[in-house]
């Protein structure tokens, strides 16, 4: 996206960054960026997706634990993070198309980002 009506915001990453650097998935080549019509979500080649913003239901802080680092999912529902903390989850419908390794399509999506207040801000905390 690279317009200036697009506010971008970087993944938060803990101890693994050094292995998801390496592994091509570091702040490098990973992005979240916020647009009028979109919000465009990379991990670097592992997870890519454009959810149009009419199809965010909601969009909230998500607490607790969650199931691992990297690019994690199924049936829809997946976890894309660098650390488990300052995780934002979006519900999405109708559901959006996501590419991991195959096509999927997605439901909700969980992110660890360095500021999650600021990207909620932006989205117009859609909730």
């Amino acid at each position: 996206m690279a317009r200036a009506d697009v506010r971008t915001f970087a993944f938060r990453y803990g101890s693994l960054r050094p292995l998801l650097s390496v592994l091509g998935m570091g702040p490098g080549l990973s992005r979240i960026e916020v647009g009028p019509d979109a919000v465009d979500v990379r991990m670097g080649w592992a997870f890519q997706a454009t959810i149009p913003r009419p199809a965010i239901m909601a969009a909230v802080r998500r607490t607790g634990l969650v199931g691992g680092i990297g690019v994690h999912g199924w049936n829809g529902r997946w976890l894309v993070n660098g650390t488990t903390t300052g995780l934002v989850t979006l519900e999405i419908d109708p559901p959006a198309r996501a590419h991991m390794i195959v096509p999927a399509h997605l439901r909700q999506l969980t992110m660890s980002l360095e500021d999650p207040d600021g990207f909620l801000a932006a989205l117009g905390a859609v909730a």
